[in-house]
């Protein structure tokens, strides 16, 4: 088993077997790319503005493969109150699989009171959750612990739980708060199925998250629901918290269909 979600060599990522989602053997989970891509937009300057990333839309264009990965990314609108970010990764060959933009804004310099804790028990009251669906899927388990609070993988309607990554994505790097928090944004179509999964696949062609502030401590939170119906759109939401209380919102649109 690799030490790290990716590796680096020089200018190439290689993303490993703990990338791997539920969808297709030689895919990556959302998650996994969406970690990735926050470390880059994570390392453009911001021209000393004092900026906060208040929103990341990852386009998932085309199944991540394991392998080998290129990624850019550069500021496209420079300002002192708003920038606009961009990042892709692409195939060696210049295939582009997800493209993502990002908004920084100016810290506002407001409070108007703190967060409540979330009315959820905490992750270290749980036990790590387990299933069928980790079969195969070395991002769950092997990356990413889960704690549920409600619901469960393999059952239908709403549901709750913890996320905690258990590696880096690259090794000797301990994760940002915001890249743990993309890295577990992409489950609420996991977790949160209004259809079977042996009967349907629902997968999400994009991942939006909103941030109203950076998260702390390891653990993050989802509190998550999905809407599917008669001819219409897939749409999957959640709430997102730490052990401090609420810190944002993902939102997926969903493609859906019979096996």
């Amino acid at each position: 088993m690799a030490d790290a979600i990716y590796e680096e060599h020089g200018d190439v990522l290689h993303a490993t077997e703990l990338t791997r989602g539920p969808w297709d053997p030689n895919a990556q989970h959302g998650g996994a790319p969406a970690g990735i891509v926050m470390r880059a937009l994570e390392k453009l300057d911001d021209g000393g503005a004092d900026l906060q990333l208040a929103r990341v839309t990852y386009e998932l264009v085309r199944p991540a493969p394991l392998g080998d990965l290129l990624l850019t990314a550069s500021v496209v609108r420079p300002g002192r109150r708003v920038q606009l970010l961009e990042a892709s990764l692409t195939t060696p060959d210049g295939t582009e699989v997800v493209k993502a933009r990002a908004l920084r804004v100016a810290r506002a310099p407001v409070s108007v009171g703190s967060s409540t804790p979330p009315p959820h028990p905490g992750p270290h009251a749980l036990h790590e959750t387990t299933g069928r669906i980790y079969d195969g899927v070395g991002y769950l388990g092997g990356a990413m612990e889960v704690r549920m609070v409600r619901g469960h993988f393999d059952e239908v309607g709403p549901a709750c739980a913890w996320f905690r990554l258990k590696l880096p994505f690259i090794d000797g790097e301990a994760p940002s708060p915001l890249q743990r928090l993309v890295a577990a944004a992409d489950f609420p179509n996991g977790i949160a199925t209004e259809l079977s999964w042996d009967g349907y696949v629902f997968i999400n062609p994009d991942l939006t998250v909103y941030v109203e502030r950076e998260p702390r401590g390891e653990w993050i939170g989802l509190d998550a629901q999905m809407r599917v119906v008669q001819d219409g759109v897939g749409v999957a939401q959640a709430v997102l918290f730490d052990v401090d209380g609420r810190v944002g919102r993902s939102l997926q649109s969903l493609y859906v269909a019979r096996r």
